[in-house]
């Protein structure tokens, strides 16, 4: 193996990824890399993370039940505070029962190797995230994409499916910001021997979940909801189907008691209301004022949103110029966007202020200028 080579050609095209440094906590404001800098990366959509209410819970809960679970849930780490999450969850989500999961990604592939023996085939959204599709190699199934948000695909690829098979999308896309419009793929579906399976990780908390009857929602609790895990809900049978067979929920530790206490505390103040009002008027600020500047950002409603640059090698300079000058905007290239379409992905937060939101703005038109 000649990683080394292969470490240069990474950096050659403007491809090798880093990791900056930070040393305060998660904000719209925070210490990286020595710097003082307004951070416009961040999934902490409703400015949760360091919340004062979420923080006590931790502790209590910490307290309580010290700081690790001590095994996987069917041994002896399932506590009352996860069961309590769980039933939380549910009844938020509308559905029968719900399980918890260490993060998204492993919801994510839980569900396949739950369901190897149980479906034929499986068809996703050419923009679904990585866990959808390392999912579907993982029980060995060809991986069959739709175009994008596009239902004439989606149709014509469904007729050449034979037997139960699973159509997944997530429903707001992490790269793009855009929606699934889950009502009509779940019309469609109806016809068919097929299961609808959503990954909500960057809508849930924010936008009310649409989650059709015998489908299947999973959703994750370190973004919008501040904290760390996922969750995945159904009905009665299906949670129980994946307590039985889903190999990364057997056979990985639960995670800590306490932090279900601070997820308990964050849907709390999901529920209340106010800092989604809060991020929503800001992603209502921010697309006016790129606008009235003339920046062509991407169409979404959603925190996420995606400035087109092309270019790797662009995406990461300008990426570096907005750090030097105070913001913190990630430049996404491939692979995790198709090639030629690097972006800086800007991401809002509930504590964004006008002001900082302007003056990010203004930077970036001065940037690209």
């Amino acid at each position: 193996m000649n990683l080394s080579k292969q470490l240069s050609d990474l950096k050659e095209n403007h491809l090798l990824r880093s990791r900056r440094v930070a040393s305060s906590a998660q904000g719209t404001e925070m210490n990286i890399d020595g710097e003082k800098i307004l951070n416009f990366c961040s999934n902490d959509y409703l400015s949760l993370a360091n919340h004062p209410k979420i923080k006590e819970a931790l502790i209590s809960g910490a307290e309580k039940y010290g700081v690790g679970s001590g095994a996987s849930h069917l041994v002896s780490g399932h506590s009352e505070s996860h069961k309590k999450l769980e039933e939380a969850l549910a009844e938020y989500t509308g559905q029968q029962n719900a399980l918890l999961f260490s993060s998204g990604y492993s919801a994510n592939l839980g569900i396949f190797s739950a369901l190897r023996d149980e479906i034929k085939w499986s068809l996703q959204d050419k923009f679904n995230h990585a866990s959808l599709i390392d999912g579907n190699r993982l029980i060995g199934l060809p991986i069959q994409r739709y175009l994008h948000n596009n239902l004439d695909s989606l149709q014509k690829k469904l007729k050449k499916q034979t037997g139960p098979g699973l159509v997944l999308t997530d429903n707001v896309f992490s790269m793009d910001g855009d929606k699934a419009n889950i009502s009509a793929i779940d019309k469609i579906l109806s016809q068919t021997d097929s299961i609808l399976m959503q990954d909500d990780a960057h809508g849930f908390g924010i936008f009310d979940p649409t989650i059709p009857q015998d489908s299947i929602y999973m959703a994750t609790l370190g973004k919008a909801a501040g904290v760390m895990g996922a969750f995945v809900a159904g009905d009665n049978d299906f949670i129980e189907f994946l307590i039985q067979k889903s190999r990364p929920y057997i056979y990985t530790t639960a995670i800590a008691p306490s932090m279900c206490e601070a997820i308990l505390m964050s849907l709390e103040l999901i529920k209340e209301g106010s800092q989604k009002e809060k991020l929503l008027n800001n992603i209502n600020y921010f697309k006016n004022i790129s606008k009235q500047l003339g920046l062509q950002f991407e169409e979404s409603n959603s925190a996420i949103q995606p400035l087109l640059i092309g270019s790797s090698n662009k995406a990461l300079q300008i990426s570096n110029k907005l750090f030097e000058e105070g913001f913190f905007v990630s430049a996404i290239r491939p692979p995790t966007v198709p090639p030629k379409t690097a972006r800086l992905r800007f991401t809002l937060s509930a504590n964004h202020n006008v002001h900082q939101i302007e003056t990010l703005l203004e930077k970036v038109k001065n940037v690209m200028a």
